[in-house]
């Protein structure tokens, strides 16, 4: 799984689009997602909207919400194992 920062984003070059690279891209409209959250006060509400918004263009049932257990403490390094295993993408808000 590639990590970008969306604040600034990286243009995808036909390499890691898969052309001849035996890469795949995340196909946004199907693939299976994970919304995590920072477990901070609305972090849930907010992106349990998230979530609800993308029905307008995709199926939800493959995207789920994970949170870590404590705001106040770092995220167990298994759950992000677990988001690499099962997921293709993923929305992350961890950063204040």
């Amino acid at each position: 799984m590639r990590i970008v920062n969306p604040s600034f984003g990286l243009e995808e070059s036909e390499e890691s689009r898969g052309a001849g690279s035996g890469k795949v891209s995340t196909d946004w409209s199907k693939d299976p997602i994970a919304i995590m959250s920072n477990s901070k006060s609305n972090a849930r509400e907010l992106l349990e909207g998230v979530r609800e918004k993308m029905k307008a263009y995709r199926s939800i049932d493959n995207v789920d919400y994970l949170f870590k257990t404590s705001a106040a403490k770092p995220a167990p390094t298994a759950l992000y194992d677990e988001i690499a295993q099962k997921y293709k993408g993923a929305i992350v808000a961890l950063a204040d």
